[in-house]
């Protein structure tokens, strides 16, 4: 497996030849058709949560990550949570990769009844490095969704979430992800600031 780049120095402007090989060789094909079953399941910022696998597909490729199994991961890591009664056969058999593709993807899934916080802890406490970096990635296009949201309540607490819990993974992790992060709920903030929401919260 190639150099994964971290930071910023290092993370080349463009695809280098080694990292368009790995690549070039990889098989995606069978995940995204997976993930193809999220096509009707609509997001809270619109779109739907087809789309939002491909975008943390995208971001992962952006910051450099190329391993086989965490964008296979990427590219299904919502069907066990947001699809009720899904076959988990379905990503072990997808390929060779299916058993570890599917142990990280249940890493990053939410269970039924779990508390989000308890959820959150538990990959920043014991989750591995790739699941910390799914997340990561995860997270930073939840909250470029954001910008679409207009529930200021929903956009607090989605920040306030970020800062307590993603922050730690990301700045474990990888660094450049935890810079975004954080430009991304000090732009969310500040619209709140701007719409007066903490003003009228406080009246309240």
């Amino acid at each position: 497996m190639g150099k994964i780049f971290n930071t910023a120095l290092e993370k080349p402007s463009q695809m280098d030849k080694e990292h368009m090989e790995q690549l070039k060789g990889m098989i995606l094909a069978p995940y995204m058709q997976l993930a193809t079953a999220l096509i009707g399941k609509a997001r809270f910022a619109g779109g739907n949560m087809f789309r939002h696998q491909i975008d943390t597909l995208g971001i992962l490729i952006d910051y450099g990550y190329i391993d086989g199994v965490l964008l296979k991961a990427s590219c299904v890591h919502d069907v066990i949570e947001d699809i009720p009664g899904f076959d988990e056969n379905l990503i072990r058999n997808a390929d060779e990769d299916g058993e570890e593709v599917l142990k990280l993807v249940k890493e990053v899934t939410k269970m039924p009844g779990q508390i989000k916080q308890d959820y959150l802890r538990g990959i920043l406490d014991n989750g591995s490095h790739k699941a910390k970096v799914l997340k990561c990635a995860d997270r930073i296009s939840n909250m470029i969704s954001l910008g679409f949201v207009t529930s200021a309540a929903f956009i607090e607490r989605y920040c306030d979430e970020t800062e307590y819990y993603i922050f730690p993974i990301a700045l474990e992790v990888d660094y450049n992800m935890y810079q975004e992060l954080i430009n991304l709920v000090m732009t969310r903030r500040h619209y709140l600031e701007e719409s007066k929401y903490f003003e009228k919260k406080n009246d309240d």
